[in-house]
């Protein structure tokens, strides 16, 4: 839809969803069916037409370039902000086609559904989801959500189905962790060597990768770190230490500079000895435990 959805109602018009990033070449012979080909291609590419961009930009926007032009696949559901705080559904109906000169040059031809999600009515997860960083975002995890949105059953539930979730009620209180943490960076821990990393006035929260979306993605102030943060969310301990790796290793390849080491950060509510054990044989990944606390004030 372009940058805050400008372009929202040429696409609703066209039937198309697209993007641009600045690479002016039609794709249709260029898009291999493993994403890190295409990005191996395109970065320098990227990053030519963008000299004060860095490493991690370029990786984002390459990424995000292939999603819409290959990774998604005819009849896959997407939804789509109007720029009036609601969404709109559609599904793929065709291959990537190029349009030079005109605005999101690089097309996907789409079936606009009579559908509107208020963004009130969604959960705070699938909130999160939908506003992250970037272009695109897998939110695959929220199918049962959406598909009760789709059907007309609005309003947010409490607690997610998720089978990997371990604790229900633990699921939900981080939930709105993540978006405390973001508010308050600056008043943690983390806040003192770390900025969450922006692009484009856009916070790398649920930023996307290609084992899916870790919770924050944060750079040292000196610009030689990049810190992988993940709460637990109820989930198992070694699930979500093996989470982390999976998320440092795919920063580490796809996003660091040549400078740049990549460290991970666990939180979660409990001072979990599974997770310290896990964590014994990986130094790179810090352990933090958060307290929660509320008073009732009589008005």
């Amino acid at each position: 839809m372009g940058q805050k959805s400008v372009f929202a109602q040429e696409c609703f018009a066209g039937n198309f969803i697209g993007a641009d990033f600045g690479i002016a070449q039609d794709l249709t012979h260029k898009l291999p069916e493993d994403w890190r080909a295409f990005n191996q291609e395109f970065i320098p590419v990227f990053l030519a037409g963008h000299p004060d961009k860095t490493r991690i930009s370029a990786g984002l926007a390459c990424g995000a370039l292939w999603t819409v032009s290959k990774g998604l696949k005819k009849g896959d559901i997407v939804i789509s902000p109007d720029g009036q705080g609601s969404y709109r559904v559609a599904e793929i109906s065709g291959d990537y086609y190029y349009e030079p000169d005109k605005v999101l040059c690089h097309r996907r031809p789409v079936r606009w559904l009579n559908v509107t999600i208020p963004r009130t009515a969604m959960t705070e997860g699938l909130r999160n989801s939908t506003g992250s960083i970037g272009t695109v975002s897998d939110i695959s995890q929220h199918a049962e959500e959406l598909e009760r949105l789709i059907h007309g059953a609005i309003g947010p539930q409490l607690f997610s189905n998720d089978a990997s979730v371990e604790d229900a009620s633990s699921f939900a209180l981080e939930s709105h962790l993540e978006e405390f943490l973001i508010k308050n960076w600056t008043h943690t821990e983390l806040g003192k060597d770390y900025d969450i990393y922006e692009e484009d006035g856009e916070l790398a929260q649920q930023y996307q990768t290609d084992t899916g979306p870790l919770d924050i993605l944060a750079i040292s102030k000196d610009k030689q770190r990049l810190l992988v943060v993940e709460l637990k969310k109820g989930r198992a301990s070694d699930a979500v230490v093996g989470q982390t790796l999976r998320y440092m290793s795919y920063v580490k390849d796809e996003l660091a500079e040549d400078n740049q080491t990549v460290l991970g950060a666990i939180i979660a509510h409990e001072d979990d000895q599974r997770i310290r054990r896990a964590l014994t044989m990986t130094p790179n990944i810090t352990f933090f435990r958060y307290q929660v606390s509320f008073k009732l004030v009589k008005g």
